[in-house]
């Protein structure tokens, strides 16, 4: 026989970057399908942004001066990019949650036994999480027109807009995938993922002008990653309110590169301390 015949063959090595990609998909939809079986998921996921809008436009809508205007539609289009992007920060809990119950049910253990690429789990629950985000983006978007929001930009910037909030929420994702990785309960979680939300996102633009603020608190509000992204979207909707005077730091002079440098920023860091903890932690 010849050394041709003779030669063991060796099967070519397979694309790990490749292999990645089809182990997050395939976790992806397994928490997709999964999502669908729960749709309350996604109706409570929904009710507590419909009910900011709501309170906020017909409550405080009229009394808050946002620019040089106290008028209920100038609010009403100066809140709703903070809505927006509170919503999408808020997955965050949701995220932490699902990650903490895998792991409390002991599917983690399950998922490290496999072939598949270390980081896949977490990516794979990371764009599903992305996905129901969009969902509800989309509805309280239809919620926003009804009770008045418009934009005033074209369509081209309005995606945009929309697209940075997904990109912001994916990147708070991964610091819900790292809590829900390092608590022991799903119930720890939702707690650990919500209370430093709230100061996040209330000292901040996104429900009122900024200006107003005491100097250190507006200090903090105009360097906060949250702010950025909701002044964003305030420029890239066209609802800033007449008289509006933007704030001289950097990162509300231009407020599209300072979020997605922030969203940039996020997503390596944590995805990178999220997949190291994955690697390390034990049902």
């Amino acid at each position: 026989m010849s050394a041709a015949t003779d030669a063991v063959r060796v099967p070519p090595r397979s694309n790990p970057f490749g292999q990645s990609i089809r182990d997050s998909l395939i976790v992806a939809r397994r928490n997709l399908i999964r999502m669908g079986r729960i749709p309350e998921m996604l109706i409570f996921g929904l009710i507590q942004p419909v009910m900011f809008v709501v309170l906020f436009t017909y409550v405080f809508g009229g009394s808050i001066q946002v620019g040089s205007s106290t008028s209920t539609q100038a609010y009403r289009e100066f809140l709703m990019a903070g809505i927006f992007a509170q919503t999408v920060t808020f997955a965050t809990a949701g995220a932490g949650a699902g990650i903490a119950d895998d792991m409390h049910k002991g599917l983690i253990d399950r998922f490290r036994s496999l072939p598949m690429a270390r980081g896949a789990v977490l990516t794979g629950r990371t764009i599903a999480d992305l996905v129901q985000t969009a969902l509800t983006l989309v509805v309280l978007a239809a919620v926003a027109l009804i009770v008045g929001w418009r934009t005033h930009e074209n369509l081209g910037k309005v995606l945009a807009g929309f697209g940075l909030l997904l990109l912001f929420g994916y990147a708070f994702s991964w610091i819900g995938a790292l809590i829900g990785l390092s608590v022991r309960t799903p119930e720890a979680a939702t707690s650990g993922g919500l209370i430093w939300l709230f100061p996040l996102t209330f000292i901040s633009n996104a429900f009122v002008d900024a200006n107003q603020m005491p100097s250190f608190l507006r200090h903090i509000a105009e360097w906060n990653p949250f702010s950025a992204a909701v002044q964003a979207c305030r420029e890239l909707f066209g609802n800033l309110p007449p008289g509006f005077r933007t704030p001289d730091a950097w990162p509300m002079q231009h407020p599209v590169w300072a979020s997605l440098i922030w969203s940039v920023v996020i997503i390596l860091i944590f995805r990178t301390l999220a997949v190291r903890k994955y690697r390390s932690a034990a049902a």
